[in-house]
């Protein structure tokens, strides 16, 4: 095999990884309003600060990590294949900008969340100002992820110097605005089933509940995205991750609904990974089609490095993956257990009564509070 072929499959399982992880993450920040209102919930949302704490530590300890696909993936294309690199982050530079200023100021939201007042209407203002920074720091990268690889599947307008020519209306055609929405409802219900699988209390019967208003829409946007992908772009094999993908989604919706997290789980997270799997598929050989003409396209062979730097990179992968995989597999497994209100704030204060300062810290929660 080719080292190009290697590399394209290595940057495709890299972003597997990176929607499987990140995705539920993003679905977290997205419901964080949703199943833990300051308002109309059944206890008046006395407890909302509290849940909205055990949602935000379920992912504390590992959405950094999961962030490390993402690096990895953007410097395995900028290395193995140097011209895709230069024409997609140039062409896509204001989409991608505005992930990356989302992706920051979800992170700063998460660290500084908890550092404000502990109580009284400046705290409850801080951290409803930091809520609202971690949902539309999840929405946008969830909605335009998904409206970038949408573009990169149906081609853009590169000239013979596979330079980008569209402008940014380009990129919001049809099928790329079908694409954001579909991973956008994806990840939500991915972030669902997370959260039912990892916490317990009101936190995980409300996501449970969420589940069955969130299974038609999510199928049918992810139905129409496949379909319309295949029958436009599709091949012989990618009708197979394609069928795996929509069979796995539909798995997962119904575990989930008969209360069975764990298969839940793994049906979204398969079904994201054929979906990957798939988009990749239907853009091999090309890394970049051009809808100006097909010969202007990057593929894997003209947009590739030397054979030396790939040979060097190679070596690189095969010594160090193995041990990032282990660190991560680690993580998950320290933090495996299941979150409630009494982890978060075993001494939660009565209402209107006021917290020592750092109490209810959760163990183990990394920056997230």
């Amino acid at each position: 095999m080719e080292l190009t072929t290697v590399w394209f499959t290595l940057i495709a399982v890299l972003w597997t990884g990176y929607f499987v992880l990140e995705g539920f993450d993003f679905g977290v920040g997205v419901l964080l309003p949703v199943l833990a209102p300051r308002h109309g919930a059944a206890d008046g949302g006395a407890h909302a600060e509290t849940d909205r704490r055990v949602m935000i530590n379920s992912i504390g300890p590992v959405w950094d990590g999961n962030e490390v696909w993402l690096l990895v993936a953007g410097g395995a294309t900028f290395a193995a294949f140097p011209e895709w690199y230069a024409t997609l982050f140039s062409g896509f530079y204001l989409p991608l900008l505005l992930i990356l200023v989302a992706l920051i100021v979800r992170g700063v939201a998460f660290e500084y969340r908890g550092k404000g007042p502990a109580s009284g209407p400046e705290g409850a203002r801080w951290r409803r100002n930091w809520d609202r920074a971690v949902f539309w720091g999840s929405l946008v990268p969830a909605f335009l992820w998904g409206v970038a690889f949408a573009n990169i599947v149906r081609g853009v307008p590169i000239d013979a110097d596979h330079h980008f020519t569209g402008t940014l209306f380009t990129l919001l055609n049809p099928y790329a605005l079908l694409g954001g929405l579909t991973t956008l409802a994806v990840f939500t219900l991915h972030g669902a089933v997370f959260l039912a699988l990892k916490t317990d209390g009101e936190v995980r019967w409300r996501a449970r509940a969420l589940l069955t208003r969130l299974a038609v829409p999510v199928a049918v946007l992810a139905a129409a995205f496949l379909a319309v992908t295949q029958i436009g772009h599709g091949r012989p094999l990618t009708w197979v991750t394609a069928a795996v993908a929509a069979a796995a989604l539909l798995g997962g919706i119904a575990a989930g609904l008969r209360g069975r997290e764990g298969w839940a789980f793994t049906g979204t997270a398969v079904a994201i990974a054929a979906t990957v799997a798939t988009l990749f598929g239907d853009l091999w050989p090309n890394v970049m089609p051009s809808s100006t003409d097909d010969a202007f396209s990057l593929t894997v062979h003209n947009a590739a490095s030397s054979p030396y730097t790939l040979t060097v990179m190679t070596w690189v992968a095969v010594i160090f993956t193995p041990v990032v995989l282990a660190y991560q597999a680690w993580t998950y497994w320290v933090f495996r257990r299941r979150l409630t209100r009494q982890a978060v704030a075993p001494a939660e204060p009565a209402p209107g009564a006021e917290a020592a300062p750092g109490a209810g810290a959760a163990p183990g929660a990394g920056a997230a509070r």
